[in-house]
């Protein structure tokens, strides 16, 4: 694991361990079963879609929100403007963000019917159930941060609440280690006929998963766009491949559907832009007419 990642590692199980002191899992486990339905991810028939995001700082772009902002109109602009879910920084220390964040943008978009995902170093199904307690229909999961029974443990407790994750891979062993867990993991519900899984828990079925590139290098935070091509032949086909970081405009997600991904994840191009919707629908035309 890189250092950033470890350091985000560590203070994302401090927080864990703060929540779990203010809340108990069984507390947390109510509030979650009993938050509002989260609008499905619904990928449109278009060929490509764009996650957009809420990120008020990067620690390689910093601070990407003027203070004052009115941040619930710029998710309310990424919905008017086609994005299919919104991502929604959560990590205070480096991202200035917050669950509460998460918790109104949620409750924003749930009329308009998209979902949000919690963007986060996630490291226990705890904090699965903070996000959708808060209203989240998604998370995304770094495939460097956790061993394989951590992951299986974030996926389940996605899966058991309804809910779609983004399998986020920074290269080929990554992407190698996301394949082969879902593909054991769609081997296994084969093998139970599809069936409920036991205790009660849903089908994963009823959670989407996406499998996502980010072409960040971790050592100096720059991005590599050279990484989306470079590993394009090593999607994972059977679930939908999403660009993470690097794409910022119309001819850089035709770029990424050429390759054959999916989805974009867009955040610090759309945060700095003053008319998001506007850029989202040029993103979205280009990549959509080829």
């Amino acid at each position: 694991m890189s250092g950033f990642l470890d350091d985000m590692a560590r203070s994302s199980a401090v927080r864990v361990t703060q929540a779990t002191a203010r809340e108990s899992l069984a507390a947390l486990e109510q509030r979650a079963k009993s938050a509002p339905r989260s609008p499905p991810l619904r990928l449109s028939n278009a060929g490509f879609d764009v996650i957009a995001e809420l990120k008020l700082r990067s620690p390689a772009a910093g601070v990407l929100s003027e203070r004052g902002e009115d941040w619930l109109r710029r998710v309310a602009q990424y919905a008017l403007g086609g994005a299919v879910a919104v991502s929604v920084l959560t990590e205070p220390s480096r991202f200035d963000g917050s669950l509460e964040h998460l918790r109104q943008a949620a409750l924003a978009l749930a009329p308009m019917g998209v979902p949000a995902m919690r963007k986060d170093f996630l490291v226990d199904p705890y904090q699965v159930l903070e996000a959708r307690a808060a209203g989240a229909g998604g998370v995304l999961v770094i495939v460097r941060m956790l061993s394989r029974s951590q992951m299986s443990q974030l996926l389940d407790a996605a899966a058991e609440h309804g809910m779609f994750v983004l399998l986020e891979a920074f290269d080929a062993a990554d992407l190698a280690t996301a394949k082969d867990l879902l593909t054991s993991r769609s081997a296994g519900r084969a093998a139970a006929g599809g069936a409920t899984e036991t205790a009660g828990r849903a089908t994963e079925a009823a959670a989407d998963l996406l499998v996502g590139i980010n072409c960040r290098d971790l050592t100096t935070l720059e991005v590599v766009q050279e990484r989306f091509e470079a590993l394009a032949p090593q999607l994972p086909g059977d679930w939908p491949a999403v660009a993470e970081s690097g794409v910022a405009t119309a001819a850089d997600a035709r770029r990424m559907r050429r390759l054959g991904y999916r989805l974009a994840l867009i955040g610090t191009a759309l945060m700095g832009c003053d008319e998001p919707a506007k850029l989202l629908g040029e993103i979205l035309a280009a990549a959509r007419t080829l």
